[in-house]
């Protein structure tokens, strides 16, 4: 498996996704509705819906919806819980090489996904997609454990020291979000929305499942890992707790 296949490690585990991914919170969906003047007459692209983590709020503006999804799987589950919505349009293709057409958008925002492209795909295209006015919206979750979970959190970097042998590591943090300007973007703006999680042992275990670098670890480590991962929580309570932030980044293309 090279890097580049971690796009489609999330489609492998649908139901899971689906079950136990981060939802936004909805003072994010109000600021990006506001931001960008969404309504029933604007023309909307989600890259990389997923199971559709940040689909309907905007659907439900009765905006000219459509999402490029690449997975087979997700594609599948988005069709079941939209297609019968006159508004939902699904394309099943790799944005990177899909042809639009000439098709141009007021809105093209990403949940989590836009980190996953090369720089050219997510600024460059975007930013032809996008008529004159037009913003892309860029979506993400940063999560503290180790703030309300000291203790806990030093005993799970234990189990990670130990057991995390990922066949690919992760390039984390590599994508830069603010390198949209470099591409005619204009207009930064980040917002950053803050809500609490608590989990129990085996949901927190269920929800680092659907992390696409701990889907690559190879027996042994992977049973000992998540093994690891669970007794850590239940020796504290079986309880830990999670700080979400849900950051909001928008650009705009002028003219």
């Amino acid at each position: 498996m090279t890097e580049s296949e971690f796009r489609t490690i999330f489609d492998t585990i649908p139901d899971a996704f689906d079950r136990w991914r981060t939802r936004y919170c909805p003072e994010l969906f109000a600021s990006l509705l506001e931001q960008s003047g969404t309504t029933e007459r604007s023309s909307v692209l989600e890259l990389g819906p997923g199971t559709g983590q940040a689909t309907e709020p905007l659907l439900k503006t009765g905006c000219d919806y459509t999402g490029i999804e690449l997975g087979n799987n997700f594609a599948r589950v988005l069709t079941g819980k939209y297609g019968k919505l006159p508004n939902f349009h699904l394309i099943h293709d790799d944005f990177i090489t899909h042809d639009f057409g000439g098709r141009k958008f007021d809105l093209i925002y990403s949940a989590a996904t836009i980190q996953w492209l090369p720089e050219s795909a997510a600024f460059g295209k975007t930013f032809a997609l996008l008529r004159p006015g037009g913003m892309l919206a860029m979506l993400r979750t940063r999560r503290d454990y180790r703030t309300p979970n000291p203790e806990l959190y030093e005993k799970i970097q234990q189990v990670y020291d130990r057991d995390f042998r990922p066949a690919i590591p992760y390039p984390h943090g590599s994508f830069r979000y603010e390198n949209a300007l470099n591409y005619g973007y204009t207009d930064w703006r980040k917002s950053v929305f803050r809500t609490t999680q608590v989990y129990t042992a085996d949901e927190y275990v269920a929800f680092c499942g659907t992390h696409c670098d701990h889907n690559v670890i190879p027996e042994p480590y992977r049973s000992r890992f998540f093994a690891g991962l669970r007794a850590a929580v239940m020796e504290f309570g079986n309880r830990i707790e999670m700080l979400d932030s849900h950051v909001l980044m928008t650009v705009k293309k002028t003219g």
